[in-house]
């Protein structure tokens, strides 16, 4: 095998001297600790390490390290791109920022900061998603606008003094409106939307961004969207296209659950099919690629929502989403949310052993016992000892999150019929249609239901490639 030899940066090599435990077993003398010799094989992306008087060679898997450092110092956010090279969009503008914890650049500064430093134009409203402008309230609450909000325009400076707070109008768009009034957009020419999704159907954030650019359209207003990384890849496309009638604040569009487009392309479909006469413009990400996940950006991850803390929630989400409509928990309440699926009344040992026979690619599942706090009011079984399982993802490139969780479905309907239900609405709106409950119900195969939604999702494909912007 040929080998060439490279480094790795400093502060990769003090990621491996923490964390790795065999680093543990090397003399105290960190002089005779020889990173020096490090050879990377690109066929293989690993990194293979020789030490001083340990195990002749150890093996460890640096993908997102060398990702990282790579890619990190290429991508630039929409909403870098915005405040610089298309400043001029924003010339004179009176803006209503759509956003919440998540509009950070890559260096966290929160953009209503940033936009307060523009003298080209003025922020004079900020409308928010579900979950707040901070993402501290639980899934499903409303929200209540607030006249006057004092935001500071630097966190290290005194907010006592006058030239440091930022005085301006929150609106909650998921209360009692889910859509800018035309109240609220008075004196407002311009809104940009700009806060991190999640790549799955679900996720209301994207029938924010839809309602908001009716009403831009509506009110003859522009509407900017800066461009964010879809954290889950752009190269998957999986589960039933929304069906016609089943519309809701869950299921905006005819999409499949996982879409497979950015925010930014998904809004000029929506722009195409819902809102043409929306002024859109798209503030895009030089250095962006479909097959990136999110820790191949470099950027750092913000947790969009509660329920939503790592890049691997995000992952799992798309599938076991639907266990919301049904009367197992799905994690909330817990550390693991969507990680962990059980109830008080199964026995987790029987069902992992039963998953882990189906073979799944890229999942592995192991019996778990949990107790959800009571985080909402909505919490299934807080304070209940559930039993369950908890999926470990494997391989995320040969994980599929919705197959996965039909096939747990389907088991259950199978061999706990005497316990097992499904919350039928909730589904139905989740699944965007009737009849994959339906047929779970029936205990048709999950092959079936899988083969049933292929053809939707190539049609799906043939008609968003012109949508694509990125390789």
């Amino acid at each position: 095998m040929n080998r060439t030899t490279t480094s790795l940066p400093v502060c990769s090599r003090a990621i491996l001297r923490c964390t790795h435990p065999n680093f543990a077993h090397t003399r105290q003398n960190l002089s005779l600790l020889y990173i020096c010799e490090v050879h990377y094989c690109p066929s293989i992306t690993y990194l293979f390490f020789k030490l001083h008087q340990t195990p002749p060679a150890m093996v460890i898997s640096l993908d997102s390290l060398m990702s990282t450092t790579t890619n990190s110092q290429t991508l630039e956010l929409g909403l870098s791109v915005l405040l610089t090279e298309k400043r001029d969009w924003l010339q004179g503008k009176s803006i209503g920022l759509i956003t919440n914890h998540t509009g950070v650049n890559a260096t966290l500064q929160n953009n209503y900061r940033l936009f307060a430093e523009v003298s080209a134009c003025q922020l004079s409203a900020i409308f928010t998603p579900e979950h707040g402008l901070w993402g501290a309230v639980q899934d499903g609450i409303a929200i209540n606008s607030r006249d006057k909000v004092t935001l500071k325009k630097h966190p290290s400076k005194n907010p006592l003094r006058d030239e440091n707070r930022l005085n301006v109008r929150v609106f909650s768009l998921y209360g009692q409106s889910m859509r800018p009034t035309a109240n609220q957009l008075e004196g407002i020419d311009l809104l940009v939307y700009d806060m991190q999704d999640v790549g799955a159907r679900y996720y209301t954030y994207i029938s924010t961004m839809l309602y908001a650019m009716e009403a831009a359209a509506d009110y003859g207003i522009a509407f900017i969207v800066t461009d964010r990384p879809n954290p889950i890849t752009c190269n998957a496309v999986a589960g039933p296209v929304l069906e016609s009638g089943s519309e809701s604040f869950v299921g905006i569009h005819p999409i499949p659950i996982r879409y497979g487009l950015t925010i930014g392309e998904l809004a000029t479909l929506l722009k195409a099919e819902r809102v043409p006469s929306c002024q859109l413009k798209v503030a895009w990400m030089p250095g962006y690629k479909r097959a990136m996940w999110f820790d191949d950006t470099g950027l750092p991850w913000v947790p969009p929502s509660p329920n939503m803390p790592t890049l691997t929630t995000a992952i799992l989400y798309p599938g076991l989403c639907l266990f919301e409509g049904t009367n197992m928990s799905e994690g909330r309440g817990t550390t693991k949310p969507f990680e962990y699926i059980g109830a008080p009344w199964c026995n987790g040992e029987k069902w992992a052993g039963q998953l882990n026979d189906c073979q799944l690619p890229g999942v592995l599942f192991r019996s778990v016992v949990f107790t959800p706090a009571p985080a909402s009011e909505t919490t299934k079984y807080a304070k209940q000892t559930c039993q369950g399982v908890a999926i470990h993802i494997t391989d995320r490139e040969r994980f599929r999150p919705i197959e996965t969780a039909i096939q747990m479905l389907s088991t259950l309907t199978t061999e706990y019929s005497d316990h097992f239900a499904f919350k039928a609405s909730h589904f139905d709106r989740l699944a965007g249609n009737t009849w994959l409950r339906e047929a779970l119900s029936s205990r048709n195969s999950a092959d079936a239901l899988q083969a049933r939604w292929s053809q939707e999702l190539q049609g799906w494909q043939d008609r968003t490639t012109q949508y694509h912007v990125y390789d």
